[in-house]
């Protein structure tokens, strides 16, 4: 595995941080499983614990740039940055390969 940069290895810990939660995990799996978008509301509907809560996850999803939102209306709608997680694919086929 090639030596990485400071900026890849910032990208790195920003999306495993986040992917460590299980709260975090659970909502990229639902806004995949429905069709890769899904509104604020919806998101927050999915769980017993208070609005900010949710609204902090979400924020780390975005900050760790696995989902990305945009504003329609009154809502905001929350989508997969499919590139983001295709750096944590690609970072954890490096150990696949014999290091030799």
């Amino acid at each position: 595995m090639k030596r990485e940069t400071q900026t890849q290895s910032d990208a790195y810990e920003a999306v495993f941080a986040a992917l460590a939660h299980p709260v975090r995990r659970r909502i990229l799996t639902t806004v995949h499983s429905e069709g890769g978008a899904m509104n604020a509301g919806a998101i927050a509907a999915m769980f017993e614990h208070a609005w900010p809560t949710t609204t902090r996850h979400l924020h780390v999803l975005v900050d760790a740039g696995l989902l990305r939102d945009e504003r329609r209306g009154r809502e905001r709608v929350y989508r997969i940055d499919r590139k983001r997680l295709e750096l944590a694919r690609a970072w954890l086929e490096g150990f696949s390969k014999d290091p030799r």
